[in-house]
């Protein structure tokens, strides 16, 4: 008869202390934000009186998890992006000619001189002065061929190679260019991200849509050109040999250089050689530091590889001007004065302090493989995002003030048990939601006023049941008993269709339908939970210590 052993009793009670508990700091969301902002903060720079000040507003000992404010409640940018994929087409010919260049070199004897041709960016015309040899120089370039490296990809390899008179044409294979895309565009969203969260911004989403395009929604941030200034810059690093210098854009840079203007000196051209010596993906570090004359700069150090190809070239070019560029431009042109080993050195310009900076996050996190084009783009203030949180605080008050009348007027006493562990259930979801750092947007504040209003459903169900016991006469203890046993089945059976849909809408979904999912996925949980053994239990104490002969339902 009505039995809950105590070691029932202790783990009900203390898993709802547990979760109010988790639940408790996003009741002082202000100041437990700056507290966490703080910590972050002095765990990155070092302590400051001010930041000293901000950690102070909130214990230590106490929880610190929040529920994130998704971009519709805090306000921030949104952007999507479309990845140029045919740029990395121009780039891998223009990096396979020295390759292809050394292989042809020996069999001059054979083939004659081999001179590169002007040709379209995502090939590579290669003319030889002896057309008699062009089945042994096609067998030489086919030689440099690899495996495309997909499942799709299977047996075909990575470049195509013909010959047209006394010309040999190389371009990408369809399966290298099928592989190709798609490691574009997840490099690209690595990228992006490793970018976003140099800056610090809490829970961005960046996801692909489509087969070229990404989606980035990023909290927080003041508007969408400060966060396309972070993320639109592609920030390919290359050091090239120097040509010569001058004035005139226009003049012919001759097959295998190119033309790129000066970042110092507007009015300067550098024609410089396509095929780098050492590329920005061989560094492993960049830091904004000072030069000699105490102007901001940045130092950057390579890898093992690119610090051996950086050293051999200064080693064997002293005197000559070596090009830092920087997409396209030229950041400056020293010449060397010496052998440089150790991979390690600094690039000057005329930055100030925050350019620095931001060219330091950009070069550790990575260069964009390919360019970007932004097709969408809105900043979203603050006052909507505020309009939205209390829009949806007068929904969840509105909600469970119409439930909780509804309760207490239908079942009495009963009903007040039931608002107790509906009062409970809401702190519980925050708990939930603050334990595993998930993200509440605007469709999430419904699934919450959903969740309210299911959350009382397993109740009712109950309290129909005790009432329909209570009928037969077997006494107020025996109707509670059996009311909560035959109508067991029927809140796991509802409750369990609701949480498949939930899974299949935070599985199938994105952006705000996930959040939704999230927030009814909770609330399915901790709705039965309360329902099942928060409510049963304060009946139960409830009846234990008052022992009454009748009940009203």
């Amino acid at each position: 008869m009505l039995q809950f052993d105590l070691w029932k009793r202790v783990a009900i009670w203390l898993t709802c202390a547990v979760g109010l508990w988790l639940a408790l700091p996003n009741a002082f969301y202000t100041r437990v934000e700056q507290h966490n902002d703080a910590a972050a903060a002095i765990a990155v720079a070092g302590s400051t009186p001010e930041l000293e000040a901000q950690l102070s507003r909130w214990p230590d000992w106490m929880p610190s998890g929040l529920v994130n404010l998704g971009l519709d409640l805090r306000g921030g940018a949104h952007l999507l992006a479309e990845v140029k994929v045919a740029d990395v087409y121009a780039s891998r010919m223009e990096a396979a000619w020295p390759e292809i260049r050394d292989a042809l070199r020996p069999e001059r004897a054979t083939i004659g001189t081999i001179r590169l041709q002007p040709s379209a960016p995502d090939e590579i015309r290669i003319r030889i002065s002896q057309p008699e040899g062009m089945e042994r120089a096609l067998d030489v370039v086919r030689g440099l061929a690899r495996p495309v490296q997909t499942l799709t990809g299977v047996g075909a390899n990575d470049i195509e190679v013909r010959g047209e008179d006394d010309e040999i044409v190389v371009t990408l294979s369809e399966a290298e260019k099928l592989a190709s895309d798609e490691r574009t565009v997840q490099q690209s969203l690595e990228i992006i991200r490793r970018r976003i969260d140099e800056v610090g911004t809490r829970e961005p989403t960046i996801q692909r849509q489509g087969a070229d395009r990404i989606l980035i929604q990023v909290p927080g941030i003041g508007s969408a050109s400060e966060l396309k200034a972070i993320i639109g810059t592609t920030a390919q690093l290359t050091f090239n040999p120097v040509v010569t210098r001058g004035t005139d854009p226009d003049a012919a840079p001759g097959i295998g250089n190119k033309i790129v203007p000066s970042l110092d000196d507007p009015g300067v051209y550098y024609t410089i050689e396509s095929a780098p010596v050492v590329t920005g993906e061989e560094l492993v570090d960049a830091q904004p530091s000072y030069d000699q004359n105490g102007r901001p700069a940045v130092s950057f150090r390579f890898n093992t590889s690119g610090a051996r190809k950086f050293g051999n070239y200064t080693a064997e070019n002293i005197g000559s001007p070596f090009a830092i560029v920087l997409d396209d431009e030229v950041v400056s042109a020293p010449v060397i004065q010496s052998h440089i080993p150790g991979g390690s050195g600094i690039i000057t310009g005329n930055f100030d302090l925050a350019e620095s900076t931001n060219l330091a996050i950009l070069l550790r996190a990575g260069a964009l493989p390919a360019g970007l084009e932004f097709l969408e783009e809105r900043t979203i203030g603050p006052e909507l995002g505020q309009d939205s949180i209390d829009a949806g605080k007068v929904a969840t008050i509105v909600a469970s003030i119409a439930v909780l009348v509804f309760m207490l007027v239908s079942y009495g006493l009963f009903g007040l048990f039931a608002n107790v562990a509906l009062v409970i259930n809401i702190g519980l979801i925050f708990g939930l939601l603050s334990l595993v750092g998930a993200t509440l947007t605007l469709p999430g504040i419904a699934g919450i006023v959903l969740t309210v209003g299911m959350a009382v459903d397993a109740n009712v169900l109950v309290f129909e049941r005790i009432r329909e016991e209570l009928h037969t006469a077997k006494g107020p203890a025996r109707a509670i008993e059996l009311g909560y046993e035959k109508a067991l089945s029927a809140i796991i059976d509802a409750n369990i269709t609701t949480l498949i849909t939930a899974v299949i809408l935070f599985v199938m979904g994105s952006g705000p339908v996930r959040g939704f999912a999230i927030t009814l996925g909770f609330g399915i949980v901790t709705s039965v939970f309360t329902a099942i053994y928060v409510t049963r239990l304060l009946i139960v104490m409830w009846f234990r210590a008052r022992r009454p002969k009748t009940i009203e339902v």
